[in-house]
C-alpha cells in the first residue's frame, strides 16, 4: 500500500495548477468497492483511493508545508485509511472521512515536530460567527484563467497560499482547492460551519492583498478562477 504520490499531481501544485478537484467515483460505486475490499479483494483499494491522492497530498502539504513530509504523511494517511476501512460507516462521504484521516495525520506530525498541540487562534472572534456576514470581496477571485499562464502570478499564488496561517490555509485548501462544501469542511476540521466561513473569508482577503499588484495589471474576467461563494 505504500505508494508514492503521483509526481504529476505534485508538479501541478508546484506550478500553481489549482484546477477543480473532481470526483471520479460515485458514492454508490465507492460503497460497492469498499464492500468488495473488505470481502477480500484488497487490490481494489488502489482504485478506491486513486481519485483522492491529490486531495490527500494537498491537505497535508497545506499543513506541513514541506513536499517530502507531505508525501510521507500522505502515504501514512492512505495506509491508515486501508487499515481502518471497516470503520467507515457511510454516514459521511468517503472523501470527507479520508480528509479527516489526513488532517489527523498532519496534526500528529505537527505535534511531534513542535512538541505541542497546534495553535488555535481567533477563538473569541469565531464565538460570534453565527451573526457574521462577510464583506464583499473585490477582485481577488476574478483572476482571468489566461492570467494564470503568467509564471509570476502562478508563483505568487502558490507562495501566498503556503504562507497563510495554518487555520486559514487548511480551510482555504479544503474549500477552494478541493471544493468540499462548508459542512464537509467543518466536519473534517472538527469546527462549526460558521468558523469555516470566517476563516475562508479571512484567507481570501489575505490572498487578495498579496495578489493586488498582479490583479491591477489584469483585465476583468468573465469567470473567476475559483468563483465560489463562502
Amino acid at each position: 500500500m505504500r505508494r508514492k504520490i503521483c509526481e504529476t499531481q505534485r508538479a501541478a501544485f508546484q506550478r500553481g495548477g489549482y484546477g477543480c478537484f473532481q470526483m471520479q467515483t460515485s458514492n454508490a460505486n465507492e460503497i460497492g468497492l469498499i464492500a468488495r475490499i473488505l470481502a477480500g479483494e484488497k487490490e481494489l483499494f488502489h482504485e478506491l483511493i486513486r481519485p483522492y491522492e491529490r486531495m490527500v497530498y494537498l491537505t497535508l502539504f497545506s499543513m506541513v508545508r514541506n513536499e517530502t513530509d507531505a508525501e510521507d504523511a500522505a502515504q501514512e494517511a492512505v495506509i491508515n485509511a486501508y487499515r481502518h476501512l471497516a470503520s467507515f460507516r457511510g454516514d459521511a462521504k468517503f472523501s470527507t472521512w479520508l480528509t479527516t484521516i489526513a488532517i489527523n495525520e498532519g496534526r500528529k506530525r505537527l505535534r511531534k515536530a513542535k512538541n505541542s498541540a497546534e495553535e488555535s487562534i481567533d477563538e473569541e472572534a469565531e464565538a460570534h460567527e453565527g451573526d457574521y456576514t462577510p464583506a464583499p470581496l473585490t477582485d481577488w477571485r476574478e483572476i482571468p484563467l489566461e492570467a494564470l499562464e503568467r509564471k509570476e502570478l502562478r508563483e505568487a499564488l502558490r507562495v501566498a497560499v503556503v504562507e497563510l496561517p495554518d487555520i486559514y490555509r487548511q480551510v482555504f485548501t479544503l474549500r477552494d482547492l478541493e471544493e468540499l462544501n462548508v459542512e464537509e469542511t467543518a466536519q473534517a476540521l472538527g469546527i462549526n460551519p460558521g468558523a469555516v466561513k470566517v476563516r475562508l473569508h479571512r484567507a481570501r482577503m489575505m490572498l487578495q492583498k498579496r495578489l493586488v499588484p498582479f490583479l491591477k495589471t489584469t483585465a476583468p474576467a468573465r469567470k473567476g478562477f475559483f468563483g465560489r461563494a463562502l
